[in-house]
This record gives structure tokens, sequence and C-alpha cells, in this order.
């Protein structure tokens, strides 16, 4: 893919959202030498500077950042498996699943729903969820019908007012759940965000991304104390 005139071959942007995954992606930005010199959360700016002249930061919603670094108005991103299931990969690469941001995609009810019977072979049940890809999927593993209702927030107020049934939505503590008298009946997957790259900043820009793309790899194995492995060994 071509990169705008506004993306200059001689700097790179980095798509991020506000929230957990910008907090958690700041330590890896840090072991590249890398400093965010302004906080999202105060500063009215969507593009942000850091201490390296070369590298900007966009702010963007979390579901728009595949779509920016897709069409190269950004170089690369971060953005949570969640969202890239529900976007084409096309023009994207992968490589690293950084293993932050962590939670779970799951089921959720009433508190005084069956579950169990309503999933029952052959049934049709509605569903919310920002995630419709995702529930089809499921539910269409399990032989169950549904009428898939998408909404982009205040999610666990569907099963109250008789919107839906269930609702599929992204659960870490599960607070939110307790609170409104509904309860996690399923986890469909555990969900963590990736660095994503643009196809052509990839091949372009290789000598301006690659060092940063092994910091975070380098960073995000420190921080998680677990192993991680491009998912293309000849990207490099």
């Amino acid at each position: 893919m071509n990169q705008p005139e506004s993306n200059n071959a001689q700097e790179l942007v980095l798509a991020l959202s506000k929230g957990r995954i910008f907090d958690e992606t700041i330590p890896l930005l840090q072991e590249a030498g890398i400093q965010v010199l302004e906080d999202p959360e105060t500063s009215r700016k969507l593009i942000l500077p850091t201490n390296q002249p070369t590298v900007r930061v966009i702010i963007v919603r979390a579901s728009d950042v595949p779509t920016y670094v897709q069409y190269g108005a950004a170089d690369f991103g971060v953005a949570g498996k969640d969202v890239l299931q529900e976007h084409s990969s096309a023009g994207l690469y992968q490589p690293i699943d950084l293993h932050i941001a962590k939670c779970r995609l799951s089921v959720a009810v009433r508190e005084n729903f069956d579950y169990d019977a309503a999933i029952k072979q052959g049934s049709r049940l509605r569903v919310a969820s920002k995630y419709v890809q995702a529930a089809r999927e499921h539910f269409a593993k399990k032989g169950v019908h549904v009428d898939l209702i998408k909404l982009y927030g205040s999610m666990e107020l569907a099963p109250l007012v008789g919107l839906a049934d269930v609702i599929v939505d992204l659960v870490s503590t599960g607070n939110t759940l307790k609170a409104n008298n509904l309860v996690e009946v399923e986890k469909i997957q555990e969900i963590t965000s990736r660095l994503i790259v643009n196809q052509a900043s990839l091949k372009l820009k290789r000598q301006l991304l690659q060092p940063i793309m092994e910091a975070f790899k380098k960073a995000s194995i420190q921080l998680n104390d677990s192993t991680n492995e491009f998912a293309d060994p000849n990207l490099y």
C-alpha cells in the first residue's frame, strides 16, 4: 500500500489508543529509548511529540488503530486481539504478541438466566456485542442460532432491559458485571494486545522500525516473564 504524503519517509508514526493500551505500551517505548512528551489524558492534541524527532504518536479510537496502520497513515500501532479479529488484516503484519492489556472475551447473562438450557442445539438467542464476528463464530460452533445486536457501549444494560438474552464482551476483573447483577458464564478466549505494522512501512522503513520492534520484543519478555516469538521469522 502507498504511504500518504503526510507520512514522511524519514519518520515513524505510532498509532495508540488512550487508556490501558497506552499506559502499558509506555515501558515498551522506554526500552526503545522513546518517551512520549505529553499525556493524552490531559492534552487535547491528537498528535503527540516524543523525545525522538523521527517518531510521533497519534491518538485514535482503539477500533480505528488497525485502519490507520492498514492505510499507511500510521506505520505501526498496538491493538487488541479483539479489535483485530473484527478488522480485515489485509496489509497488516502482526509480528509480536506483546502480552499487555490482558483480559478475556466472555459470555455474560443475568443472574437468573438459565444459559445451559438456552444454548441447546437448535435454540435461538439474542446476543448483544461490539464483537459480532467473534460472537457469531462462537455460537456457530455450538450450533446455536443467534440474532446479533451490535452495540458500542454500556453492554451490560442490554440483558437488563430485555434488548438481548446474553452479551459477549471483554472482562477484566468482573466487577462491572457484578455491579449490574450479571454473571460470566463462558470464556470465549484470552485477549492480549499485539504490535501491528503496515506492510509497505516494513519494507520502506525497515531500518527505523527494526530497532523498535526488537526493543518491544525484549521489553515484553522482561515484563511478562514469557517467551515471545515473531509470527513470521522471515520479516527480518
